[in-house]
């Protein structure tokens, strides 16, 4: 019979791995947009990944929002089966100057709603497209993004990305905007960017954010080999232990 030594050690590695590696799973589920990149005065698609990080509730609603303080005229979504699209309008802080004319307001909110039957369930992940331009001429645009479960959780991505660069625990979806070459309106410097979230939308965020998340995906898999190695170290001196025991018997 194993000695209480041997299965305290055993416990002790195997509880360790368990917690790094579930550790390093939750490090990187958040919400994210693609391309991470654009251009001042253009246009694009963007696409926002939205993993389910819930482990016993579903996904049943997605808003994004387009802050007042960097509007974009004109905002479209792409139609995805199994979810209702709405959009909300919201007045423009003052007039600007389309391809369609003078615009006094544009769209705040678009809100995905899952049909009946229709979730993002636990270990699942649903991508949402938006078309935006003239994209604001500022540096980033953020889209704060609501995601409600079933269980009537709301978690709200919305936190900036701190100046030290470190990574908020609900980071805001985030576009950096490069200045436009030309007359400002550069509707092509968008369209590989476009072709690039159409082709494979990816976990990333502004160059900040990215570095940060790198590192602690890094960090995380750093230490679960190290939980591994510990784990196995437990078991290693469980089976001498066992062996002395054996030994002796």
């Amino acid at each position: 019979m194993t000695s209480p030594r041997l299965r305290r050690w055993a416990a002790v590695g195997t509880l360790t791995v368990a917690g790094l590696l579930a550790g390093t799973g939750v490090a990187a589920a958040h919400v994210t947009v693609t391309p991470t990149q654009s251009t001042q005065g253009g246009y694009g698609t963007f696409t926002f990944k939205v993993p389910n990080e819930s482990p016993t509730a579903n996904t049943i609603k997605i808003e994004i929002k387009i802050p007042s303080a960097t509007p974009v005229p004109s905002v479209s979504y792409q139609p995805l089966p199994g979810w209702t699209a709405t959009t909300t309008e919201a007045a423009l802080p003052t007039p600007q100057t389309s391809d369609d004319g003078v615009l006094t307001k544009s769209v705040s909110t678009v809100t995905f709603t899952a049909d009946p039957g229709t979730k993002i369930a636990p270990g699942q992940f649903q991508t949402f497209s938006l078309s935006m331009g003239p994209l604001p001429e500022v540096d980033s645009i953020s889209s704060p993004t609501d995601q409600t479960y079933d269980d009537g959780t709301v978690v709200s991505w919305a936190d900036p990305t701190p100046a030290d660069g470190s990574e908020p625990e609900h980071p805001a979806p985030t576009v950096t905007l490069a200045a436009a070459a030309g007359d400002g309106h550069d509707h092509t410097a968008t369209t590989g960017a476009s072709t690039a979230a159409a082709t494979g939308p990816s976990v990333t965020m502004d160059p900040q954010s990215a570095q940060v998340e790198q590192k602690s995906d890094t960090a995380a898999r750093v230490l679960a080999v190290i939980g591994i190695l510990v784990g196995a170290l437990g078991l290693l001196v469980g089976a001498f232990g066992l062996r002395r025991h054996r030994g002796k018997s």
